[in-house]
């Protein structure tokens, strides 16, 4: 039986998509690309903005159109958030936890069973899921979620209340799935979860985000490392002076901003202010020279005022991000900052092209720095005759070659062109 799962939102939506098709598989059923001729359908949910919500009904009605007699499954943070509305399009609704049962029921539903319904309270969670790390099919870089979980409760977020609190992968399972990643021939390994920070705090002896980067990178050293969003505070010297030493840690990291200015931050109940951000960035460029720094960036938030925005375009240009995810806020009910009042969607839409404006900028600039140098590409896809791949520092890089997909190279960086870097490959 064919089934096609569709997913909405984060990496971690992306690493449980993929260890569900791998349960599934198991079970012999066929997880395909194609959206018709299906016998079940499964729509992964996201529900970090309203908007997100909306595309994940979105998707669940598109597919159902597609395949009115298919079985109709849906899990993730929006079902688990609006059970209720999710029951009225899916015959099987799970939210954020229990893959395994949710691939169950969708065995017993095709197998001509009724439908199911099975939404915890994800506060109440303090088991980590063990799942099968991977990737969709065909990637050479791979997920491993070592975290779930998050307990900072910003003022615009409702993901804890989505995903509950902290849980964490013990360090030797994850020494455990990295070995059998390289084992499996992926050349790269992304380390993933909610709020990967707080990695260790629910373990015995606290271990630390540090200690399983090393962890990972020790048991695949002939993998590639890199690691997901990370708040500010992790950055210590410590940190960088430990993973400075890992010779397979990719040298890019993504800091969760969200805002440059300090009366913004402490509105959405951020941890850190700008003084802390910039000691992050300025640590990371001195342990790892020419590393990429990306972040996320709201815009429009409530109450945010033109000055405070005005800080914020000058903060990000301080901090000279190789990248950045801009977003113009978008309210989510349920959470503290919905009760706020609200800028008007355009001054929001506007800010945020501004925003992405600078940020442009900044990756130019940041790519025209390369010219000239030698960087390991890991080679993933043919386009045009061309290979296509990704920098340690996380860069878009073309080049002519041979037979190279998963590989790794070096290339000498020769031009930029449309956000990309250009180069040969040096035998």
């Amino acid at each position: 039986m064919k089934i096609h799962i569709h997913t909405l939102g984060c990496k971690v939506n992306q690493f449980e998509s993929a260890a569900l098709a791998a349960i599934l598989t198991r079970r012999g059923f066929t997880v395909t690309q194609e959206e018709t001729g299906l016998d079940a359908i499964v729509v992964n949910t996201c529900a970090v903005t309203a908007e997100a919500g909306r595309k994940s009904r979105q998707a669940v009605r598109r597919l159902k159109e597609l395949n009115p007699q298919a079985v109709v499954g849906v899990c993730g943070c929006w079902s688990q958030s609006d059970a209720g509305a999710a029951g009225e399009l899916a015959q099987i609704v799970f939210g954020s936890a229990d893959k395994e049962g949710f691939a169950q029921a969708l065995e017993n539903a095709l197998g001509g069973g009724g439908g199911q319904v099975r939404v915890d309270d994800a506060l109440a969670r303090r088991d980590f899921e063990l799942l099968p790390a991977g990737s969709p099919e065909g990637r050479t870089r791979a997920l491993l979620k070592i975290e779930d979980g998050c307990v900072n409760f910003c003022s615009y977020c409702i993901i804890p209340y989505t995903r509950g609190r902290v849980r964490s992968l013990p360090l030797e399972d994850c020494a455990a799935q990295a070995r059998e990643l390289c084992r499996s021939d992926y050349r790269e390994i992304v380390l993933t979860g909610i709020e990967i920070a707080s990695y260790g705090s629910d373990l015995p002896g606290t271990p630390t985000l540090t200690q399983a980067v090393v962890a990972v990178a020790q048991a695949a050293p002939e993998c590639r490392v890199r690691l997901g969003s990370l708040e500010p505070r992790v950055v210590t010297e410590d940190f960088c002076r430990e993973l400075s030493a890992l010779p397979n840690l990719c040298p890019h990291f993504h800091l969760s901003l969200q805002s440059g200015c300090d009366r913004t931050l402490s509105a959405m109940r951020r941890k850190y202010d700008t003084a802390r951000f910039t000691a992050s960035v300025e640590l990371l460029r001195s342990a790892f020279p020419n590393c990429g720094i990306t972040a996320d960036l709201i815009c429009g938030f409530p109450g945010e005022t033109e000055e405070d925005f005005s800080q914020t375009l000058s903060f990000i240009e301080k901090c000279r991000f190789s990248s950045m995810h801009v977003f113009p806020y978008s309210l989510r009910p349920g959470t503290r900052a919905a009760s706020m009042e609200q800028l008007p969607r355009a001054v929001r839409e506007e800010r945020a092209h501004r925003a992405a404006q600078t940020a442009r900028q900044m990756k130019d600039r940041f790519l025209k720095e390369q010219l000239g140098r030698t960087l390991p590409v890991l080679f993933e896809t043919q386009e045009n005759g061309l290979w296509c791949g990704h920098t340690g520092n996380y860069l878009f890089v073309y080049a002519r070659g041979n037979g190279l997909r998963n590989t790794v190279a070096n290339v000498q960086i020769t031009g930029v062109s449309d956000g990309a870097l250009w180069g040969n490959i040096l035998l």
